[in-house]
């Protein structure tokens, strides 16, 4: 089972990005699935996550600018993500539990997309 994540980059304050976050391999199932960040000198923090039934959670720096959501049938997350802000300078994570051949659940996590902000 593999996560991979695109969608990263340079972005000016104020602008949009889309994250995606893809899992393939040997899955039966996915559970929850979301999105973290590291920012230079700081520690992993959760964005935001999805469970399959589509019920979201959001950090507090983020409600309101960014929306992730997933497309079952495709195994992806997305995390939309408007009004950045140099705060938002990070590399993102994507994450998911996913059940595989073994028939029980694992974490897996992509290799993380850097995101920047800055004019």
């Amino acid at each position: 089972v593999q996560l991979q994540a695109s969608g990263g980059g340079l972005v000016q304050p104020g602008g949009s990005l889309r994250l995606s976050c893809a899992a393939s391999g040997s899955i039966l199932m996915i559970n929850g699935m979301g999105w973290y960040r590291r920012a230079p000198g700081n520690e992993r923090e959760l964005v935001a996550s999805v469970t399959r039934g589509g019920t979201t959670n959001y950090a507090d720096s983020v409600k309101g600018r960014f929306t992730i959501s997933r497309d079952n049938a495709k195994n992806t997350v997305y995390l939309q993500m408007n009004s950045l802000e140099p705060e938002d300078t990070a590399v993102y994570f994507c994450n998911a539990d996913i059940m595989g051949g073994s028939g029980y659940y694992s974490r897996y996590w992509g290799q993380g997309t850097q995101v920047t902000v800055s004019s």
